[in-house]
């Protein structure tokens, strides 16, 4: 049985149309009103988490062409606080796709109100899941990436997966080839 669904698995990527990175680009612009606000005038957490989830989800989807779940929030990096009354912008892109998941970096910037100028504040790796009408995993495409950026985000992927796969005790350490080469020598 394990067989046959490899097959087919395989089968299913070869039919499917590879998406470049740059396709999946998703962006939110948003204002940061007194009702996303905590005590000290800055942008909950929570609501920038949710902003990015959404962006992110529709970056996941344009790759996938599918409903997609979140599967994980596997980084979340709060760099500076955003004050009320700020322009922020969100910017998704799919960094690396697998057999049903993908890895999603969504970018946060600040704009300066006076000089437009923007500046990055925040970031976050999210994974989203492709599924069927049952819920199910579902194949999604493989991904090309093109700029230098997108090469990097790519190659660091499969070992952010591992790593997540050991944490979560579904790999062992002694099967994750990719971050053995960062710390064994050839």
């Amino acid at each position: 049985m394990k067989l046959l669904y490899s097959l087919i698995v395989i089968l299913n990527k070869k039919r499917m149309k590879s998406v470049k990175a740059s396709e999946t680009l998703s962006i939110s612009t948003k204002v940061v009103l007194p009702n996303d606000t905590n005590t000290l005038g800055n942008l909950f957490g929570g609501q920038l988490l949710a902003w990015m989830d959404v962006i992110a989800s529709v970056s996941a989807h344009r790759h996938s062409k599918r409903v997609v779940v979140t599967a994980a929030v596997n980084n979340v990096s709060f760099q500076k606080p955003i004050n009320h009354a700020s322009i922020v912008t969100l910017e998704a892109k799919v960094s690396r796709a697998f057999s049903s998941s993908m890895e999603v970096f969504v970018d946060v910037f600040v704009e300066d109100q006076v000089t437009g100028k923007r500046e990055k504040c925040n970031e976050a790796i999210y994974t989203f899941v492709a599924v069927d009408q049952n819920g199910g995993p579902i194949q999604v495409p493989e991904l090309i990436p093109e700029t230098e950026e997108e090469k990097d985000r790519f190659e660091g992927a499969l070992r952010r997966k591992q790593l997540s796969l050991i944490l979560a005790g579904k790999m062992k350490a002694s099967d994750a080839t990719e971050l053995k080469k960062l710390f064994l020598e050839d």
